[in-house]
């Protein structure tokens, strides 16, 4: 008997396929009656490499075409990486309960024997696509200078040598489904996301599908991970309250303890980087999404006034 096929779309960098191709193994795992095919989606942000983020138009330059695809029927399933999706989606789309999250950490990658941002030389030059990031580095250490890089995983790490760099700054999440987390001739630190925070939901997988494909919302419930998707919850909340984009720096971090409470860690900023406030707010799991929305409203206050 031939089994159904679900088309699953993607980017075609090595990060995209390796994160796909996990997520269709624990899919085959748990629904064996389906046949699982990959499909590659090229999408604008892929073809600009060189710009900014925040000069090319924001987070969506990496869901649109996919999520086109999943509109018109070409594919009935989208894996992200989660800190790349926009605060809102199409009309129609919605977001899967997420499986299990990988480490959600920054790491500074350097050749450097230190054990920290702190104890770089003065005036070294950090590499970092992210406002973000680059924005707490100033945070720490105002002389510190932080230059655009873009590109793969791969990429940037070899601008580390070739732009004679001190640091960059990744996440932990792609080297470390990558398999090059300590594996290269550099040192890896981890920033604990309770201070240098991360992006929201970073380490988290996007599955995104349409809202009226009730086979694919079933199939995805059988990979959930309920850690995840409560952390999901409040760092997006946190992110749509402040309707986030590239054009700010934005982050936020679930932290939930051993009795089940959590603490949301959020950071937000104006776009010059003259106003950056950070704050904490605790409760209880089935509070998540409204602590999201309350420490976002009040680091707004803090930065607009």
């Amino acid at each position: 008997m031939e089994k159904n096929c679900v088309r699953v779309g993607t980017r075609g960098s090595q990060l995209a396929l390796t994160q796909t191709k996990w997520v269709i193994a624990q899919l085959k795992k748990a629904c064996p009656e389906y046949d699982f095919e990959l499909k590659v989606i090229r999408t604008r942000g892929d073809a600009d490499q060189k710009r900014p983020l925040d000069q090319i138009g924001g987070k969506g330059l990496f869901t649109k075409e996919i999520e086109d695809e999943l509109l018109n029927g070409q594919i009935q399933l989208a894996v992200h990486s989660m800190k790349d999706m926009p605060a809102k989606l199409p009309k129609g789309l919605m977001l899967l309960p997420p499986p299990v999250r990988e480490d959600p950490s920054d790491v500074l990658v350097t050749h450097e024997d230190v054990w920290g941002i702190e104890e770089l030389r003065e005036g070294a030059v950090i590499g970092t696509g992210s406002k973000r990031r680059a924005f707490q580095i100033k945070q720490l250490r105002q002389d510190i200078q932080c230059v655009n890089i873009r590109g793969n995983i791969d990429t940037r790490l070899r601008k580390l040598d070739s732009e004679h760099l001190d640091g960059i700054i990744l996440a932990a999440a792609g080297m470390k489904r990558l398999g090059v987390y300590g594996q290269g001739d550099y040192e890896v630190l981890p920033l604990e996301p309770t201070d240098f925070i991360c992006a929201p939901a970073q380490g988290i997988l996007a599955l995104e599908a349409r809202e009226d494909n009730m086979t694919i919302r079933k199939m995805a419930a059988r990979i959930e991970d309920r850690t995840a998707a409560i952390q999901m919850k409040a760092e997006r909340a946190f992110l749509i309250a402040l309707n986030g984009d590239c054009h700010l720096p934005i982050g936020a971090y679930c932290d939930i303890n051993q009795s089940g409470r959590l603490t949301l860690h959020g950071v937000y900023g104006d776009a010059s980087g003259e106003h950056l406030a950070m704050a904490s707010v605790m409760g209880t799991c089935c509070e998540a999404e409204s602590l999201g929305t309350a420490l976002a409203d009040q680091l707004k206050g803090e930065v607009e006034g």
